[in-house]
């Protein structure tokens, strides 16, 4: 029973690791931990590190339990660094252990059929020098890691 529990954690952090099916051109994924960064027609896989462009950050509000379930509440805000461009599409993914289910409440971001985040339709953009802000609750004591995937300018 620990080896299959064991094996599950590996799994699920390997597809976790090469989830990012984004890429440039011939579309060969950049891969854990780069960011399929478009900006002026230029399209470069850069490391999360090197990108200075846009950061991400989560935080978790409050959390409390109901009838027998645990809630948390959870803030994030991307923020546009750069200082002459709009950022017009950016997609987020959340890690393969917080599933479909678990997301109570979505607020200000829209959730693609394949569980990452995009920009919600009323929304064309996040401006230059500007942040966005999004929020959701989950269930569960699973901690959700956000990451940049692909960001278009």
């Amino acid at each position: 029973m620990k080896f299959l529990a064991v094996l599950c954690i590996i799994i699920f952090t390997i597809a976790f690791a090469y989830a990012n099916h984004y890429g440039c051109y011939n579309n060969s994924p950049c891969g854990a931990g780069r960011i399929c960064h478009t900006s002026k027609g230029s399209c470069n896989c850069i490391e999360i590190s090197h990108c200075f462009d846009v950061t991400l950050e989560s935080s978790k509000k409050s959390e409390w339990d109901f009838n027998g379930t645990h809630y948390a509440q959870y803030d994030a805000l991307v923020h546009n660094h750069d200082l002459t461009t709009d950022i017009s599409n950016i997609f987020i993914g959340v890690n393969s252990n917080i599933a479909a289910k678990d997301f109570t409440q979505i607020w200000n971001i829209r959730r693609t059929e394949n569980g990452e985040f995009t920009l919600p339709y009323f929304q064309p953009a996040i401006e230059r020098n500007t942040t966005f802000n999004f929020g959701f609750i989950l269930t569960g004591y699973n901690e959700p890691n956000l990451a940049i995937y692909a960001v278009t300018y």
